[in-house]
């Protein structure tokens, strides 16, 4: 199968390299798509010199910071272009382990829709975050699976294999989040289009270098995303009541 992993970047420089090599190792074959938002710190330079000695490596380069979900949008769309069957989000910041891949990308070929590296499943951990911030999450994901009836125990969680298949089915291009809001929001797109959910346990580990990206104004747009999406859902199922559906 065809493995196409996405990557966005804002001043990743230090880390991006590290995590070229690591792909390159546990899954040569794959090819990487790196989105990034004209970061001041040549990220984007470092991609294209990547890109130029090692091959496999394609470069999009945004004119400005536009949100991770766009990012996304962006790279699911040029990965689907170039055939895959298999695509693969993850960060530029070593918080995710490279060496992961291979198992997400085996639970996705045995026809599972979507795999998520969970922190909070048996095995799962989160390594050298502060407390407060592994609260926060905690809470986040409890309070996204309890309002919207998600099964799943990391809806926030970045470290993902979607099939090909899957992101057509759900009109990933319609989504709107652009904070770390976008997963709880493909998450929901999936479980309503009867996708096929799989948790597998992944260390977690905090960002070795550069800045975290999370603000209060992704905290709360994620807070008010959760309440639309029950809204909508609470609406479709009054007129499916209605019409007899």
């Amino acid at each position: 199968m065809r493995v196409v992993v996405v990557v966005p970047t804002f001043n990743e420089a230090d880390n991006l390299p590290k995590l070229i090599d690591g792909l390159r190792d546990s899954v040569p074959e794959a090819e990487v798509i790196v989105v990034d938002d004209n970061s001041p710190d040549g990220t984007g330079e470092v991609a294209e010199e990547l890109a130029s000695r090692l091959g496999g490596v394609t470069v999009l380069h945004r004119p400005s910071k536009s949100g991770i979900g766009s990012a996304y949008r962006q790279g699911f769309a040029a990965a689907l272009a170039a055939g895959a069957d298999v695509v693969i989000q993850m960060d530029a910041d070593l918080s995710h382990e490279p060496g992961d891949v291979p198992a997400l990308v085996a639970i996705v070929e045995h026809g599972v829709d979507l795999a998520i590296g969970s922190r909070y499943v048996p095995g799962g951990r989160t390594v050298n975050w502060p407390t407060n911030r592994i609260r926060l999450s905690r809470w986040g994901n409890r309070y996204a699976a309890g309002a919207l009836g998600l099964a799943v125990n990391d809806a926030t969680g970045g470290f993902r294999a979607y099939s090909a298949d899957a992101l057509r089915r759900m009109d990933y291009a319609s989504v709107v989040a652009e904070g770390y809001g976008f997963q709880v929001e493909m998450t929901h797109r999936l479980i309503r289009a009867d996708g096929r959910i799989v948790e597998y346990p992944i260390t977690f580990v905090d960002r070795r270098a550069g800045e975290s990206k999370m603000s209060g104004g992704i905290v709360r747009e994620a807070l008010l995303l959760v309440v639309q999406l029950w809204v909508a859902d609470r609406r479709g199922r009054r007129h499916r009541r209605r019409h007899g559906g």
